[in-house]
């Protein structure tokens, strides 16, 4: 390797190509996908009522989506980072007992109400 001309390389030799930003190459429909899978599991353990309920469901799930997808260093930790939250919420809302508690068609927890 050479001081001046410093370049990190694989295993084999060859000059590892520097593709910048992870967030470039995800294909364009990823982040719906993986939106849209996020919201199908909290549907499943989270009680909503009404099309103003779903859309409070939705809104939350970008800004969690948005909030990882900034703080990940790559796409492998993006998904990880996701898969664990997705996990642990499962883990919780099956070690629970439910309680009608819900987001309402104001945005507002059932329990508010």
């Amino acid at each position: 390797m050479d001081a001046n001309n410093w370049r990190p390389t694989a295993p084999g030799g060859e000059p590892v190509i520097d593709t910048g930003d992870w967030r470039i190459q995800l294909q364009p429909d990823s982040r719906k996908r993986i939106v849209d899978k996020i919201i199908e599991i909290l549907k499943r353990h989270l009680p909503f009522s009404g099309q103003e309920g779903l859309q409070e469901l939705k809104k939350i799930v970008v800004r969690f989506e948005e909030k990882i997808y900034t703080a990940a260093t790559n796409q492998s930790d993006y998904l990880r980072k996701i898969s664990l939250k997705m996990l642990t919420m499962e883990t919780r809302s099956q070690n629970t007992i439910p309680t009608g508690n819900g987001i309402s068609a104001d945005g507002h927890s059932q329990s508010e109400n």
